[in-house]
């Protein structure tokens, strides 16, 4: 057994910290935020989507890079590993729709209190407001690290746990790309994922604050459709986001990157073209000498209505019984397919992870140590992984802190 150090308090690091300690060894984990999991605490907006408790090769199609490389790492310790250890933690888990986990007190902060409980109880020594400068090496080996303040800690192993660069303000600030490339790793292009989608049209702002649910959302890079779901999103000042919209922008990064792509929601993805027909018919059927604006209120939002109108090439004044069938067929395609163009992506501010990272061609699968230098470790969002949302990227950090810490101080 040896001495670890792990850089970062965020949940791979402090998962590595306890399974790590529990092995006999002496472990130190440098954090540079005033607390730990400061991330942690606004994932799942503030309820914490602990995992996903699907089976485990339900998890390899969820993660959008290098999915096989956590081959391992996922057969090894998987979702029902992680919500063992967290009951058994003393926070009990529920289930949600799309086997989303959450804790049944839909509070993040019981999940960090549990890791921190967990590393207290296993003798972890947890240093707040210490930041790491650079990894000390020695013949090729990682060998501690140096802090800011100049203080040299000497180490058998260290496990670089940093997170990426999205949501900076909670000290996601890219310190573990640094270290990576100082050691001599490749570290691939890094842009924001899990964000909100930028639009073009001057009518998605008119709608801003308005949520919708059991929608079904379709994007098309021309005639290829690189996404398509069910579920909630909501308009913004400058486009759309929600859970499904998140989603969506983890498949279309690279395709965005070259052109603008067409998109489009379904708002009655429970009917048919033929059963709304009849559905607006029955509305019409039932108030033929109203105007259409004063009609078509009923299938919609009252924010949604007036853009409706503006684009369904009915006249808002015309009377419902002088609508012909064709201007009827066509407002009813509108609602089937509600046209919008996604021009960009948000920022890293506003993304919930970061796509590029550590490449995993450097890093052993089955311990995650460096292929480069021995004794350094990378787990988590550092790496080159991400997945859409649905708790798969927590499990990536989970699974792969499960083995860094599986690893370590065996060959010392």
């Amino acid at each position: 057994m040896g001495k670890v150090v792990i850089i970062g308090g965020g949940p791979a690091g402090m998962l590595a910290g306890i399974y790590a300690a529990q092995k006999g060894n002496e472990v130190h984990l440098f954090e540079k935020n005033e607390k730990l999991g400061k991330k942690l605490y606004i994932t799942g907006k503030g309820r914490c989507n602990v995992t996903n408790a699907c089976d485990t090769e339900e998890l390899f199609p969820a993660v959008m890079s290098n999915g096989k490389f956590l081959y391992s790492a996922f057969y090894t310790y998987n979702s029902r590993d992680v919500m063992e250890f967290f009951e058994n933690a003393g926070v009990p888990l529920k289930v949600e729709r799309g086997n989303r986990v959450f804790p049944v007190s839909d509070h993040s902060s019981d999940i960090i209190r549990a890791l921190e409980r967990k590393l207290k109880q296993e003798g972890v020594q947890i240093r707040l407001h210490t930041e790491v400068k650079r990894i000390l090496e020695e013949d090729g080996t990682a060998a501690g690290v140096e802090l800011s303040d100049g203080t040299r800690v000497k180490a058998d192993d260290v496990i670089v746990a940093t997170g990426g660069i999205s949501y900076p303000s909670t000290g996601s600030t890219g310190d573990g790309y640094r270290f990576a490339r100082e050691t001599g790793h490749k570290v691939t292009d890094l842009k924001p994922s899990l964000v909100p989608l930028k639009t073009k049209e001057d009518y998605i702002p008119k709608l801003q604050g308005l949520s919708l649910r059991n929608t079904e959302f379709t994007i098309k890079n021309g005639r290829k459709v690189l996404y398509k779901d069910f579920g909630e999103m909501m308009f913004t000042h400058f486009g759309v986001t929600g859970p499904m919209i998140l989603s969506a922008s983890a498949h279309i990064g690279k395709a965005l990157e070259k052109n603008e792509l067409s998109a489009w929601l379904d708002l009655k993805p429970a009917l048919t073209p033929e059963q709304l027909d009849a559905r607006i018919l029955r509305e019409f059927e039932a108030a033929p000498n109203k105007q259409f604006k004063n009609v078509i209120g009923v299938l919609f939002p009252s924010s949604l209505t007036p853009v409706m109108l503006e684009l369904g090439g009915i006249s808002p004044e015309k009377i419902i019984h002088e609508i012909s069938r064709e201007e009827r067929l066509r407002f009813g395609a509108l609602v089937k397919a509600f046209p919008f163009t996604v021009i960009g992506m948000g920022e890293f501010k506003e993304a919930i992870i970061t796509r590029g990272g550590v490449s995993v061609k450097e890093i052993n699968p089955g311990t995650m140590e460096s292929k480069i230098m021995k004794h350094l470790y990378f787990i988590g969002e550092v790496l080159d992984l991400d997945a859409v949302t649905g708790g798969y990227n927590l499990q990536i950090a989970w699974s792969t802190a499960y083995m860094a810490a599986d690893a370590v101080g065996k060959s010392v």
